[in-house]
């Protein structure tokens, strides 16, 4: 998977999926086994195309990589890559990248009877209401993490 930069940020750095041929690659359908090892799915190998199994709408998903600690919680860690879909339509709970003010951000939506907020997935971090005269823009439905766990 080959990601074409589109507009630096502070908080986050967005790609769109690349128009370069994706080549799938190794992937062992059957899982791999966390406990004991099984000597004859060594020779098991299918493969995937991590494009084909991350993006489900080409022309409204983007990737951001996440700036900051806010999200932690939530499993979201500084650099992890995200995957954002902008054909869903946000709901109460998700995780979602939002437009405020002329920033961008990644925080747990939630909507109540006192108003919008969003919140962060660390006690560090305040909650955000979103009071009336700010725009808001929910600019996509964060829907994958792709993680670096070898740092």
């Amino acid at each position: 998977m080959t990601l074409k930069k589109l507009h630096p940020k502070n908080v986050l750095e967005f790609f769109v999926p690349s128009e370069d041929i994706s080549f799938g690659q190794p992937f062992i359908a059957n899982g791999i086994s966390a406990g004991f090892p099984s000597p004859a799915d060594d020779f098991r190998q299918e493969s995937i195309s991590l494009d084909a199994a991350l993006v489900k709408n080409k022309e409204a998903t983007f990737y951001a990589r996440v700036r900051g600690q806010s999200m932690t919680g939530a499993g979201l860690d500084d650099g992890d890559l995200l995957v954002i879909d902008r054909s869903l339509e946000p709901k109460d709970n998700q995780i979602a990248v939002c437009y405020l003010d002329g920033a961008f951000t990644v925080k747990r939506l939630k909507v109540s009877e006192k108003g919008v907020f969003l919140m962060p997935e660390n006690p560090d971090y305040p909650a955000i209401p979103v009071t009336e005269g700010q725009e808001l823009i929910v600019w996509g439905v964060v829907t994958y993490v792709i993680k670096n766990v070898s740092s």
